[in-house]
């Protein structure tokens, strides 16, 4: 290990990079050693290695887990700015350790970083080596709150894992650290020792008072303007937070006011920080910025319709943007080609994690020409009475300059006016396209943008280059500092990474040619057949669900490789073995004929890769994976129900709001009160109370969060619990997602209300309202969960919107406006439940105020699809409407039949008293006030509404505001509009 340490820090000081040394306090990553978190603030270059002991004592585990360490080693390093190709430097990073890269399964996998606590967020990835993470790699946005210019490039080796790889060791004590001398044995009892510190034996009160002392350390430095030795006790200060934490001494409110206080501190930091570099004058220098590129030269004659290439080459995409840019790209270019004269076949686009691939066919050479008409003032402004040219005339024909005796005439809306017609000569294809594919390229976002080294782009990850041909012939432009090209990038492993591109006819083969398959279609198609055909040699079947789209975006050409895993591990629970494969491997699992889960896996590397390597690999990755599952599996069966619980006073939920201690017994209290409502408060739903998100305490969902609800289920069967209180508490969790599994128990049912009123009730109550794509607390899949099971439970009608809110705001401050807001926000959902699933947006906008009781919406709507082929139906309806129109709004509905004396009016009242009052349901109204339609057809023919005798005008109007009252309940009739059949 020493000697792979040695390697990396002569790899990165041969390409710039300065050493220092490991910070002399703990720190949880590198990330908080003074050489990064400040020096990525402000102007002035850094390059920066250097190895640090990354101390977290919440992961003791005493030496026994083989994968957590309280102190474990990483390798930073930071290249400010970023020099443009930071993946191809650590891959020569990776060789200079010994590694591979053409045989090994190297990837960058999508994982984005933030640390509230020090305002700071970066846009990056994990890379994977055989599906183990080993690196954490992110594009520096954010720090102390500040934006950063120039951005910096975070590296972050995990030494530990890299080594536990590279000799082929399942424990970390077995890596060989120097020649006869072992991880375990070097360090083995500073580890347990640590351990028995951080988690049984630290004093709670001393650390307690180390926090405040270090704080008001950090507060009296900054005091005296000095940023360096303020850093070093925020530093000491979140450690001492980190050891009370292990310990489990930290209250929801403490820790709410320690995070506060210590991101206070922080923030303050860096801008001390950065105004003290700058008052300096930045010793260091400035980052220059990029210049913009010359405009690459024309060449090639293009004189017959060609195909269009456009290539945009990124960074490894996220797998959901490589989907969305790929139709928002095809839909620019489709939608700007349209803007021009030039004719072209359809826009197909495809796209892999480093490229969106846009062909276009029978592009034309050249636009036609075109007349254009410039109008002028009218003939009647433009020459006097004799004919002669007046100076509008003039000046419009210099203006154009042409004489005055050339004008024209053009007629528009029946008045004659002067004009020129001019000829636009059609532009060459190649001078149309530049500034159109420049355009695109500008104009490219994604949900997260980020900024790399390039002065003015953003888009989710940098963009390195592009190419663009139309034919043979280059289609050259500038975009920021990037110029299109004539050449593309293939593997970073292929001996000549950069490939020529002569022509855009036959791109695809070109690129297959190299090993990259550019139609997802294609890519997908090529893992659901060969992935079939390797658990079919097991006696297996593969199981897709969950991961098939994200892996098809991962890779640019997939290799599906069969692995296996100790059958042992299958006595451990099946979505436990399912969450590790398709979570956080993104393997497909093999199942049996029966549908049970077989030893083995498919995993898809991307391109040509040593097989037999990489499986292994990927197979030692799962072990791990399943030996920690097992360990957090035997662990919990030792821990009580009740322990597990009292453990969630130590997770904060929200600010205002508690713990989930605090959330979990109002969830319990909600779903008492909705039973009182409808019925059902029995041993079951208050033994489940009591119980409720026990499991949020427990090692495995604090490892894998997915498996809340799974493992409550678990636990509670093995602790004795009986089985309908174990079902309930997994349906308390249910659904998780739009076309999940509900309750089917009307205890699982009731508790999984209470836990998402109390979510919408609580954060709208602070205003965490969801903003844009923002949803951090689920608030969307919260509303649309409470729709759903309020719709598969009928009988909880009961239970409206409104009702199950204001219960759940009982003890909590919420304002009738914030309950207003999250009802309206969950009608919302359920309205966009009923578009998606295909129905008449005037039948949904129909029944949306009966959505309070989303179950008799629901029948309402079954009611009127079924009604609306009905000629007398859509005449009742008409007839209504036209009620509804005459009557102002403010109109009470309340009359004296004395006053009717006309036969018709008479008639309709008769009419409407017939109407009997007590039916429930759109079909039964429409059946009893059948008969209105043709008494209110015959009263406005025959009857004057507004009479001049204000009595009568205000009885007739009373009848007809009765009659809108009286229908006003069953549905939106004026949402129906007049095309029913």
């Amino acid at each position: 290990m020493q000697d792979a340490l040695l390697a990396l820090t002569r790899y990165w000081t041969e390409r710039g990079c300065i050493v220092v040394q490991p910070y002399n306090t703990e720190v949880g990553a590198g990330t908080l050693n003074p050489a990064t978190v400040l020096r990525v603030l402000g102007p002035e270059p850094w390059r920066v290695a250097y190895v640090e002991p990354s101390v977290r004592p919440d992961d003791a585990r005493y030496g026994e887990n083989p994968n957590r360490l309280q102190t474990h080693t990483q390798f930073q390093v930071i290249l400010k700015p970023d020099p443009g190709d930071p993946q191809e430097l650590y891959l020569g990073s990776l060789e200079a350790l010994g590694i591979d890269v053409r045989a090994h399964d190297v990837r960058f996998v999508e994982d984005n970083w933030a640390s509230p606590a020090l305002g700071a967020w970066g846009l990056g990835w994990e890379v994977w080596l055989d599906g183990l993470e080993i690196t954490q790699f992110t594009y520096f946005q954010q720090a102390g709150g500040m934006s950063l210019d120039p951005v910096s490039v975070e590296i972050t080796y995990g030494i530990e894992r890299i080594m536990m790889a590279l000799q082929g060791v399942d424990h970390f004590k077995d890596i060989a650290y120097a020649p006869g001398i072992s991880y375990g044995e070097a360090f083995g009892q500073a580890e347990y020792e640590m351990s028995r510190y951080y988690l049984d034996d630290a004093d709670v009160e001393a650390n307690k008072r180390l926090f405040e002392e270090y704080a008001s350390e950090a507060r009296r430095m900054l005091d005296a303007r000095l940023p360096v030795p303020a850093h070093n006790y925020v530093l000491k200060c979140s450690h001492a937070f980190n050891v009370l934490d292990a310990r489990g001494a930290i209250s929801t409110t403490e820790r709410a006011r320690a995070f506060a206080r210590m991101r206070g501190l922080a923030r303050e930091v860096a801008q001390l920080w950065a105004a003290r570099r700058e008052e300096l004058g930045h010793p260091l220098g400035l980052v220059e910025p990029l210049e913009a590129p010359a405009l690459p030269a024309a060449g090639g004659v293009v004189d017959r319709p060609e195909m269009l290439l456009f290539e945009i080459g990124t960074e490894e995409l996220p797998p959901a943007e490589v989907t969305r840019t790929v139709e928002a790209v095809r839909t620019a270019v489709a939608e700007k080609l349209a803007a021009t004269r030039l004719a072209h076949g359809t826009v197909e686009a495809h796209g892999t994690p480093r490229r969106i691939v846009v062909l276009v066919p029978d592009v034309a050479p050249r636009e036609p020409d075109a007349e254009k008409t410039m109008r002028g003032p009218r003939v009647s402004a433009a020459f006097d009475a004799s004919g002669e040219p007046t100076k509008a005339a003039l000046g419009f024909a210099r203006g154009q300059g042409v004489d005055v005796s050339d004008l024209g005439r053009v007629v528009e809306n029946g008045v004659e006016h002067v004009a020129v017609v001019r000829t636009v000569v059609g532009g060459g294809a190649v001078e149309v396209l530049g500034p159109l594919l420049a355009s695109v390229v500008d104009g490219l976002r994604a949900e997260k943008n980020m900024k790399w080294n390039d002065p003015k782009l953003s888009f989710t990850r940098p963009i390195r280059w592009l190419l663009a041909r139309l034919g043979s012939a280059p289609v050259p432009f500038v975009v920021s500092s990037l110029a299109s090209g004539t050449s593309t990038r293939v593997h970073r492993t292929a001996a000549s990474p950069v490939v020529e591109v002569p022509s855009s006819d036959g791109y695809p083969e070109l690129l297959a040619s190299h090993g990259i398959t550019v139609s997802a279609e294609a890519r997908r198609a090529a893992i659901v057949a060969r992935a079939e055909e390797l658990a079919a040699s097991v006696g297996g079947v593969v199981d897709f669900a969950g991961v098939l789209d994200e892996v098809t975006n991962l890779v640019e050409q997939p290799t599906p490789i069969l692995g296996s895993f100790d059958a042992e591990y299958l006595e451990l629970p099946g979505q436990i073995l399912t969450t590790v494969m398709r979570k956080h491997q993104r393997y497909l699992p093999v199942r049996g004929a029966d549908g049970s889960l077989l030893p083995h896996f498919v995993a898809v590397a991307n391109g040509a890769v040593d097989e037999d390597l990489v499986r292994a690999g990927n197979e030692a990755v799962l072990r791990a994976r399943y030996e920690d599952a097992a360990f957090f599996w035997r662990a919990d069966l030792r821990t009580p129900l009740e322990r597990m619980k009292a453990g969630l006073e130590k997770l904060t939920f929200a600010d205002k709001l508690g713990s989930m201690a605090d959330r979990a017994d109002r969830i319990a209290a909600l779903a008492t009160r909705l039973a009182g409502e409808v019925g059902g408060a029995d041993e079951t739903l208050a033994r489940a109370g009591e119980l409720a998100k026990f499991d949020l305490g427990s090692a495995m969902v604090i490892e894998l969060s997915s498996l809340a609800g799974v493992m409550a289920r678990e636990y509670a069967e093995r602790a004795g619990e009986p089985s309908a209180v174990a079902a309930a508490l997994y349906e308390m969790e249910l659904p998780r997602s739009a076309g999940d599994a509900l309750p089917a128990s009307r205890a699982g049912a009731l508790l999984s209300l209470a836990d998402r009123f109390d979510l919408l009730a609580g954060l709208f109550g602070i205003g965490a309202n969801p903003t844009g794509s923002s949803d951090p607390f689920g608030l969307r899949r919260a509303a649309l969960g409470a729709v759903s099971v309020l719709r598969a439970f009928p009988d909880l009608r009961e239970i409206t919107l409104s009702r199950a809110l204001s219960l759940a705001s009982q003890g909590l401050e919420v304002s009738a406006e914030a309950l207003e807001t999250a009802r309206e926000f969950a009608v919302r959902r359920y309205e966009q439940q009923l578009l998606d699933a295909g129905h008449d947006h005037r039948y949904v906008n129909a029944v949306l105020p009966l959505a309070d009781a989303p179950a008799r919406a629901d029948e309402t709507l079954v009611e009127l699809t079924t009604l609306a082929g009905d000629a007398d139906f859509a005449a009742l309806v008409a007839a209504l409407q036209r009620v509804r129109r005459i009557v102002p709004a403010e109109t009470v509905g309340e009359y004296d039949p004395q006053l009717l004396a006309e036969p018709a009016e008479v008639a309709l009242h008769k009419a409407f008293s017939e109407v009997p009052r007590d039916v429930t349901g759109l079909a039964a109204f429409v059946a009893a006030a059948g008969g209105l339609t043709g008494p209110v057809n015959t009263f406005f023919d025959e009857v004057l509404v507004m009479a001049e005798d204000p009595s009568v005008r205000q009885a007739r109007l009373g009848l007809l505001a009765a009659i809108r009252d009286m229908a006003a309940p069953v549905l939106d009739w004026q949402a129906l509009g007049t095309a029913l059949g």
